[in-house]
């Protein structure tokens, strides 16, 4: 679990450099883009359906969460989400992009999300990042890790 951890740290800032190179122009998505915009965008649909089966079978078995509360590994994150301790109820995709790496996909979302939590309903803005990994011919999601931002 360290190695995932490790390795989605140094891939996080390998990408984020990538992405302050990248032009302000908005560039049509490559198919391969497109697949794991689609993943990312059917977990969200998942989590705000409560859906933990079809998120267990996303997940990595080491799967790594970075909450505002703290992190926990796969089976933690779907009783959370079964349970409704955090229900993501929408996520409103402000802007994204994806970029690829030896088998190995991350998603940058900007993004403002709506939960309750504890009861109740929130809405903050986070910078979401998701690191993707392919496993044969599927792809699983190995980290996902929220930064709260403040409002533009």
């Amino acid at each position: 679990m360290k190695k995932i951890w490790l390795f989605s740290v140094v891939l996080f800032i390998h990408v984020l450099s990538a992405f302050g190179q990248q032009s302000a122009q908005a560039q049509p998505l490559t198919p391969a883009q497109q697949e794991i915009i689609n993943l990312s965008h059917q977990k969200w649909d998942w989590m705000a359906e409560k859906n933990a089966d079809a998120l267990a079978n996303l997940f990595h078995q080491e799967a790594v969460f970075v909450h505002m509360g703290g992190a926990w590994g796969k089976q933690q994150e779907v009783d959370i989400i079964r349970g409704g301790m955090i229900h993501y109820k929408k996520a409103t995709i402000r802007n994204e992009s994806v970029r690829f790496a030896e088998g190995t996909a991350v998603v940058l979302c900007d993004m403002d999300l709506l939960a309750v939590v504890g009861g109740n309903e929130v809405t903050n803005h986070f910078m979401v990042t998701e690191v993707f990994v392919k496993q044969g011919d599927t792809w699983k999601l190995a980290t996902l890790s929220f930064t709260k931002l403040m409002q533009p």
